[in-house]
Formats: C-alpha cells, structure tokens, sequence
C-alpha cells in the first residue's frame, strides 16, 4: 500500500491506474474507521481494480464551536486497517496541502439543498463538505466513488453536485453499518458516556416506528415525523433537532408519501450531534 501526501503524486498514481487498464474506486474518509468504513473499503475492493482511500479532517465543513479539535484521529490504526483490506493507495494530505492559500475564496454553492434540515442546524457545513469532496474528485479523477447512506443528505447534495457539474464520477451510496441495537456506526460515537450511549439508541427506535407505520400504510408524512419526535422526545438525554421524511430524489420534505421516502432524524445527547436516517417500506 502507498501512502501519498502530496496532491500532485496522488493524481499521477490514479492516473497511472487507469493508463493500465485499471478501474479506480474511491473512498474518502475523515478516518478514525470503524466497520461503517470497512463496508465501503470492502465494497470498492470487490468491484474494482484499484482502491484509493483518502484520510483528510476537512476544516471547512466544521462551524464554529464544533469539534474540529477533537475530532477522533487515529492515523497509525487507520493506515494499518486500510493495508489490512488491500487499499492500494491512502491519500492523506495536510490542510496546507489541500488549502495552500488558507482561506477558500472560492468553494462550492451545494444549492438549497445544502441549506435545509442539516444544512439548517450546520450552517455552512455542505458548502464545506462540496468544496473538498469536489477537490478530492479532482485529484483522483474518473471512479466510482462510495459513500455510506447514513449521511443521507450528503450523498444528496454530492450526487446532486456531480450531476451538475459534470463530474466524471460514479457515485455509490452504501447501506448503513449499525451496531447491535440498531445505532449508526459513527466517529463520534466515541463522544457518549455510558448513559447517553443507551439513548441513543432513540434514534432508530423513531425510525423504526415511522417504517412500521409506513409499512401498515400509513401515508401522511406529518404523522410519521409526529412519533419520530415524540419517541426522540421521550428520552430525557436527547434533544432533538430535527425529524422529517423526504421524497428521495429531490430530498425535499413531503406532505403524503407517495413514491420512495426516507425518514430522517438527528438529535444531541450531550454536545455529540448524532444523525440517522432509513428508507421507508412502499406498501
């Protein structure tokens, strides 16, 4: 496995792939991998012929007062994970090599996508998100990119943004690693204490709910984000941020569910932001 620090030696290794013969898969990381990571990193092994995995803490898409500072890094462990899953290059540049002006006078608008529900509670964040994965598209140039569903509102506005502009990009969402309770694998869950590690598991409670409805056909998406929020509501260490369910190729918030729909919550516990999201049953 080669690890590359350099924007420029990146593209010439994807470059050199591809010039023999090789089909690229690409999956960018903040690191800190769990098995969320690993589905992806296996996922791209088994499809294609070379895997680039790039490491990258991206400033850009944190506000102020979150955790940029303490977001979990653990470099070594990741490297020895990657290796271990036959990545065949991890790229994992400094912020001075990824931003070597420092401040971005040019980034990427994600449209008014990126300005509702997360993009909401995170002002700016997408616009932070789209402005390195677009960059990271750049040096990697034309593969298949994966990326897990948990996000689900990002795998929006990248799809959205390489629909747009044109990237030469294949982009695959992949299902969602939980743990055994039903919680999204997520860096951050390292942040919860013992007893906010148990609520979270609030969470896909309220979205389990809001299927079973569904699934007995219950088609008023008002009612569904009702008991989302009441069953998030009723767990004295979550705050609620948000509950709503989205038609799932605009990713804008229906009133009746008539055709593919994805239910969406995200809550604190503590000052950990945790966000989960499941698409729903179509009786």
């Amino acid at each position: 496995m080669e690890v590359i620090r350099a924007i420029a030696m990146a593209r010439k290794a994807c470059d050199a792939a591809r010039s023999a013969g090789r089909t690229v898969g690409f999956v960018p990381t903040m690191g800190a991998f769990h098995d969320g990571h690993v589905s992806l990193m296996r996922r791209a092994r088994d499809e294609r012929d070379a895997v680039v995995v790039s490491i990258f803490v991206n400033p850009l898409q944190f506000g102020p007062g979150e955790d940029l500072s303490r977001y979990p890094r653990d470099e070594e462990r990741d490297l020895s994970m990657a290796g271990e899953l036959g990545v065949d290059v991890v790229f994992a540049p400094n912020i001075q090599e990824m931003y070597p002006a420092g401040e971005q006078a040019v980034s990427v608008d994600p449209g008014p996508l990126g300005d509702r529900l997360e993009g909401a509670v995170r002002p700016g964040h997408f616009r932070g998100v789209a402005t390195v994965v677009a960059k990271l598209f750049e040096v990697v140039g034309p593969s298949t990119a994966y990326f897990g569903e948990k996000d689900a509102q990002q795998l929006a506005v990248i799809r959205h943004m390489v629909r747009d502009l044109s990237f030469p990009i294949d982009v695959v969402g992949c299902p969602t690693v939980r743990e055994l309770d039903g919680l999204a694998m997520s860096s951050r869950n390292a942040y919860l204490s013992p007893v906010q590690r148990e609520a979270a598991g609030c969470l896909f409670l309220a979205l389990s709910e809001a299927a079973e409805m569904a699934r007995g056909g219950e088609r008023d998406a008002a009612r569904l984000v009702a008991a989302m929020a009441r069953e998030i509501g009723a767990t004295p260490e979550a705050r609620i941020d948000y509950a709503a369910v989205v038609d799932e190729e605009r990713f804008e918030e229906v009133g009746t569910i008539s055709g593919p729909a994805r239910a969406l919550v995200a809550a604190k516990f503590g000052e950990t932001h945790l966000i989960d999201n499941l698409l729903l049953p179509v009786t």
